[in-house]
């Protein structure tokens, strides 16, 4: 059977978790979806972990969230969408 936590949600939501632990560079739920969604993309694509990962029990999208969790992903924001607002903004993981 599953937990709940503090929220009433029930089960372990990484992303949740976002604003209850310090993420280097995050300041979003939705910058750390975004973030972690190109991680895992480059992944996909043949890059390899910045992690020690074991293909049996991790995903790309486990793997790339706790890259970024540790602060093993660097990104840049665009100027423009820090002007603009979170509507049109544009996140480049290197």
């Amino acid at each position: 059977m599953s937990e709940t936590d503090k929220t009433g949600r029930v089960g372990s939501n990484q992303a949740a978790d976002a604003n209850d632990a310090e993420w280097p560079g995050i300041d979003s739920r939705y910058r750390l979806i975004v973030v972690a969604a190109l991680r895992s993309k480059q992944l996909l694509n043949g890059s390899l972990p910045r992690i020690e990962d074991d293909p049996r029990r991790h995903r790309n999208t486990s793997i790339a969230l706790e890259e970024v969790k540790r602060g093993l992903v660097p990104f840049t924001i665009d100027d423009q969408a820090q002007q603009n607002g979170a509507d049109k903004e544009q996140n480049s993981v290197e």
